[in-house]
């Protein structure tokens, strides 16, 4: 690092660990995170080997996605078990309602401590009048998948489950061919006749 000038790796990859990790988790192929520092994928590759805090930040990511996945995989092949609820629009009592504006205005007075009044008039008239109410609340189940459960048994069984069938096979076979040592001739005059 010559007269203290950062390299690539300390100016546009250190900064950004953090996000390198999240890009990795969502699926975002090295590449393409490349591009995002805007460092080339040759010089991305050896900073990964380089820079054990990036092998890192890639590791966990790609770690933590491919858990996710195996986890809803599982659940897929096997089944599971959600809660669906049910919401409808109500309109507060008027009690309820000051209680909102209240509350509205006073968390604003915390965050905007030199509000004048007609931005706290503006806060309480934002409140709506209507709030979210639960009416109903279910456990739904969802059938295991059988799809997801070949998926999974092919890559965690291969000995048992793969489709491809290793079958040995030893001495000889022999075939007879009837109409060997037939002429041309012999076996025109056999489809004519026959």
């Amino acid at each position: 690092m010559a007269g203290g000038r950062k390299n690539k790796y300390q100016s546009h990859v250190e900064p950004k660990l953090l996000l390198v990790e999240a890009w990795a988790r969502d699926g975002v192929i090295d590449e393409d995170i490349a591009k995002k520092l805007g460092v080339a994928y040759s010089t991305f590759r050896e900073y990964a080997k380089k820079y054990s805090a990036l092998s890192a930040a890639l590791k966990k990511g790609k770690e933590v996605a491919d858990v996710e996945v195996e986890n809803a995989l599982f659940k897929r092949a096997t089944g599971y078990e959600f809660t669906e609820k049910k919401y409808v629009s109500a309109e507060m009592s008027d009690d309820e309602y000051a209680i909102q504006q209240q509350i509205a205005v006073n968390k604003y007075k915390l965050e905007h401590p030199e509000a004048t009044m007609v931005e706290l008039r503006a806060v309480e008239l934002s409140v709506s009048k209507y709030k979210m109410v639960l009416v109903e609340e279910k456990t739904k189940e969802v059938s295991p998948d059988v799809t997801a459960q070949i998926f999974w048994l092919k890559n965690r069984r291969p000995d048992k489950w793969r489709d491809k069938q290793e079958i040995g096979h030893s001495g000889n076979v022999d075939i007879s061919n009837p109409l060997q040592g037939m002429t041309t001739d012999e076996l025109r005059k056999l489809i004519c006749d026959g």
